[in-house]
């Protein structure tokens, strides 16, 4: 084999690969959320979240255990936050007030588990199979 031969196969696999991952990337429906903001309110602190639903259902009940963990990377506490409905193919904005926590310690956010997600024709784990998260604050947010 020469050495063009060589390079175009390996430029063929590359190609075979690359299209395989976009159609698996194409393909992969869940709900992506958002940390947007973190806001001091007198009771504590809000958390604003952007949420879509690229599922093909709507999800009639989502409701997901949070845990936040501060500076030294232990966790502040764990609380259980309820997204009510998300509509197939729309995004929502969701805010909750969380009293007696401080903004600025809250370093990490993990999304622990769906403790709630119910919807028409939706297959179990469908919340947390194909979760996104993303943060566009300083804080770390993952699922």
């Amino acid at each position: 084999m020469t050495i063009r031969n060589a390079a175009l196969t390996a430029t063929a696999l590359v190609l075979q690969v690359g299209a395989a991952c976009a159609q698996d990337a194409a393909t992969a429906k869940g709900l992506q959320i958002e940390l947007n903001t973190l806001a001091p309110s007198q009771k504590g602190c809000i958390f604003t979240f952007v949420v879509g639903n690229e599922l093909t259902q709507d999800v009639s009940k989502a409701a997901f255990e949070f845990v936040l963990f501060n500076a030294s990377g232990t966790v502040e506490r764990m609380v259980k936050l309820d997204f009510r409905e998300l509509p197939q193919g729309k995004t929502k904005v969701r805010q909750f007030d969380l009293p007696g926590t401080n903004c600025d310690s809250i370093k990490r956010v993990l999304v622990n588990d769906a403790v709630t997600c119910e919807g028409e024709g939706l297959a179990a784990g469908a919340c947390m199979s194909g979760l996104v998260t993303r943060s566009s604050t300083p804080i770390g947010f993952e699922g």
